[in-house]
């Protein structure tokens, strides 16, 4: 074969997991707002040099601009050979894209295939893995079965989903790869969203590994998580889904969801600021009283007023809208939050499931 050779992701797909590097010569923040799986960025043109040669092709000329490109890829694919690549036999199969699979990844490429290693061309680049993800997102929730876990916030929902992949069984947390808590305190402190494209790659790299023979455990979310969209046919398949719904005294919700946002319970000006967000629904006078609960110390107080006062009311408009399979949910009840009740809940959630999805 003659290389570098040039393949449409069709032809790579199968066998992406067999490069030894895939190497993404965009930009870091083209590379930070989404990649493919496992790729690592060896830019050809940083983010500042792109700016330059962009602003020369529009201002200058586009010969100009090329002659300042090619200076600078040349001098950064020299950089990414000796700081990272020397020490590859003759054997090393990297994969090499940019954003179309043009001028970047063709220097990148032609350079490591004339040193003699065996490289391919992502075809089209970044745009046509997007490109498959977009149509994969269509299409692969449809063959899937899910199992929505229903529920008011604080009931242990996002707890029963860990316990349940630690079990082994399929888990889709929309909420960790959002990296949100999907509500108007679900900002996380030690994480920032991803990019709605990296999200949309998180989801397709999972769903794709799912077995459509045995269930999915999934939470009930509405379309958005914090600032990400769910994809529109994911939800409607979640939507029309068998729902089990779990059941846990407000006294043991409260606990939980202490134990989950210890950032607030130690920071109340941040946890005042994410409830002026509700003033809106629940007028000023209600929000300084939460305020002066956060002040003081109440949170426990707190949390039972916005469980009781907000999250329920608006779940319970939500959920029966929205879940068409609600009024036959299996109910799952949970008498406190130890860690063996949620081992206990999940064990017989997964047995269960497993029969009745078999039968």
């Amino acid at each position: 074969m003659k290389y570098p050779s040039l393949q449409p992701f069709s032809e790579i797909l199968p066998q992406l997991a067999h490069y030894d590097a895939i190497i993404d010569v965009r930009s870091p923040l083209e590379y930070a707002e989404d990649h493919l799986p496992g790729a690592i960025n060896c830019p050809v043109l940083d983010d500042s040099q792109r700016v330059q040669v962009g602003t020369m092709y529009k201002t200058v000329s586009a010969f100009e601009a090329k002659k300042l490109g090619a200076a600078l890829v040349a001098k950064n694919i020299a950089t990414h050979i000796e700081q990272q690549f020397l020490a590859y036999p003759q054997d090393w199969k990297p994969l090499v894209y940019c954003w179309r699979g043009g001028n970047r990844s063709g220097a990148m490429a032609h350079i490591l295939a004339r040193i003699g290693w065996p490289v391919t061309q992502l075809e089209g680049g970044y745009k046509a893995y997007r490109n498959h993800v977009n149509a994969e997102l269509a299409v692969l929730p449809q063959g899937l079965n899910f199992n929505v876990l229903c529920g008011p916030t604080g009931s242990g929902k996002s707890r029963l989903l860990q316990v349940l992949a630690s079990q082994g069984a399929q888990v889709l947390d929309l909420e960790k790869l959002a990296a949100h808590r999907g509500s108007v305190l679900g900002d996380l402190p030690t994480a920032s969203q991803p990019s709605q494209k990296r999200f949309e790659s998180l989801l397709w790299q999972l769903l794709r590994t799912f077995d459509p023979a045995h269930p999915i455990f999934v939470e009930a979310e509405s379309k958005k998580v914090g600032k990400l969209r769910v994809p529109d046919l994911l939800m409607e398949k979640m939507r029309a889904s068998p729902c089990t719904t779990i059941h846990l005294p407000i006294l043991y919700r409260v606990a939980l969801l202490m134990q989950e946002y210890p950032h607030f319970i130690s920071d109340p000006i941040s946890l005042n600021t994410q409830l002026d967000f509700l003033t809106h629904l629940h007028g000023k006078e209600k929000i300084a009283q939460w305020h002066q609960l956060a002040l003081s110390g109440q949170t426990t107080e707190l949390v039972d007023e916005l469980l009781r006062k907000h999250y329920d009311p608006g779940y319970l408009q939500s959920i029966k809208r929205n879940f068409m399979h609600l009024e036959q949910a299996t109910a799952l009840n949970l008498p406190d939050i130890s860690d063996e009740t949620f081992q206990r809940a999940a064990s017989q959630l997964n047995q269960a499931t497993e029969i009745t999805h078999s039968a």
